[in-house]
């Protein structure tokens, strides 16, 4: 012989008989012999015309229940029903071998020449427009492979987006969206009646893509919200402060708001606001306030032995709100600016336990406009200029991910929509914030606004008179 001889140690020549195939299918299926052989029972024990009778009930309850309690079946049934018709009807058979041989995600067998296609394990469907389908991989295939061909997935499968993410080692999840969820302007929240009606680790902003309230901390970490000009910046912004507008009433929560716009889009909240700043005097002026704020509770909190902070009119939620940062971080002289990093730097790394927060709003998040960048725990991104720009807010590889931020438009009735990881999955979810119009500020105004002796300060004016 010229060579070695080749060898197929620990493979098959051929694959298993059908037979064995049909059993292996059962076995990951029950539910195909299981309804069936229930039904069967049914129609042996009660005869099969009370059976019948039975499941007509079933099913008009179940077509009852959707339409006079549609908020909680949408909850609880439709999903599952919707996963169900969909695993059948879309993610099956040839279908979804041909879908896979198409976009070039199958793979043939070296040895017996078999069609080997990735094999769909699980569909989740939690909305009408969002399916994630969990798929084994075939042997060879990773994450990236996958992510690579998103596009011609998406395409293939004309859907409005596509989104592939590692679930577990060989699975991966496809999250699905056949539309664009949000079709109408979401109405600002309603303002809680009272603080105990707040959820500071949770303040409502809008509606996510599942159709469920959007919602955000604003305790525990750094807030950063980066879109170009008409985004939706304020809705996000103003929804936060109706959130928890009884705590800025009650002195539980105290907004020192820095615009170097001049206060055009923030001067009708000016009641709301612990201290307020227009200028980068009186903006660096107020860093340097709110820092040794910081600095003064942290002394207070070691002297007591209080490792963290609870809100109260004692030791209040200190909320830091940087309308368009980058005139406060890049675009002033360079003393002005080193200044007002040092100062976020340093509040930013140590305020959380004592309830200082910063919430800061800008049109482009590359570094050399925002040094401090990666201090910000919590990243929202609205619609950008570049593709660039969605993996600086929201981190590496989530544009790959299907956070496209970058392709929505810039219309104004696309405004307020935008994109957040989630913690759990890291998968892109997308979210509308709610429009807060003039008359809702000044609802908010009316309703919110600190008594007189709260000691509400306007840094420009105060120094003006001086």
């Amino acid at each position: 012989m010229n060579g070695p001889a080749r060898t197929h140690v620990g493979r098959a020549s051929r694959p298993p008989g059908r037979e064995f195939q049909a059993l292996a299918w059962t076995a990951r299926h029950p539910g195909f012999v299981a309804v069936p052989l229930i039904v069967l029972g049914l129609a042996l024990m009660l005869g099969p015309i009370l059976s019948a009778l039975l499941l007509g009930a079933l099913a008009g309850f179940v077509a009852v229940w959707g339409r006079a309690h549609p908020d909680t079946f949408d909850r609880f049934a439709a999903p599952a029903l919707r996963a169900t018709w969909r695993r059948w009807t879309v993610y099956r058979g040839r279908r979804w071998a041909q879908l896979m041989s198409d976009t070039g995600l199958t793979k043939e067998h070296r040895h017996t020449g078999d069609l080997l296609v990735p094999r769909v394990l699980r569909v989740r469907s939690s909305s009408r427009s969002i399916d994630t389908v969990y798929v084994r991989m075939v042997r060879g295939q990773d994450v990236a492979f996958w992510q690579e061909r998103s596009s011609v997935l998406w395409e293939a499968l004309i859907a409005h987006r596509v989104a592939i993410t590692r679930h577990r080692p060989g699975v991966v999840a496809i999250v699905i969206e056949w539309e664009l969820p949000f079709t109408r302007t979401i109405p600002a929240p309603d303002i809680p009646e009272t603080t105990e009606d707040v959820d500071l680790g949770a303040v409502e902003l809008g509606d996510n893509e599942r159709g469920e309230p959007f919602t955000a901390p604003v305790i525990g970490g750094h807030r950063l919200v980066a879109g170009a000009s008409g985004a939706g910046k304020g809705s996000v912004l103003w929804s936060t402060l109706r959130g928890v507008g009884p705590c800025i009433r009650d002195g539980i929560v105290r907004v020192w708001m820095v615009d170097l716009k001049g206060g055009v889009e923030t001067e009708q909240g000016a009641p709301l606001f612990h201290r307020y700043a227009t200028t980068m005097p009186a903006a660096l002026e107020l860093l340097t306030e709110f820092r040794d704020a910081m600095r003064d509770r942290q002394d207070d909190m070691r002297d007591q032995n209080i490792r963290a902070a609870t809100p109260s009119t004692g030791t209040p939620v200190e909320l830091l709100v940087i309308d368009e940062m980058a005139m406060l971080t890049a675009y002033g002289d360079r003393t002005s600016v080193r200044d007002a990093l040092r100062l976020l730097a340093e509040v930013m790394t140590q305020g959380r336990a004592s309830l200082f927060a910063v919430h800061g709003y800008l049109q482009e998040p590359s570094k050399d406009v925002v040094d401090v960048r990666e201090l910000f725990t919590q990243r929202i991104c609205l619609g950008v200029t570049a593709a660039s720009h969605v993996d600086m807010v929201l981190g590496e590889g989530a544009r790959e991910r299907g956070a496209l931020a970058d392709e929505i438009p810039g219309d104004a009735r696309h405004a307020g929509i935008g994109f957040v990881i989630d913690k759990g999955s890291r998968l892109p979810v997308r979210f509308r914030a709610a429009f807060v119009s003039d008359d809702d500020i000044t609802e908010l105004v009316t309703r919110c606004t600190p008594p007189p002796d709260a000691d509400v300060i306007d840094l420009d004016t105060e120094r003006g008179a001086a």
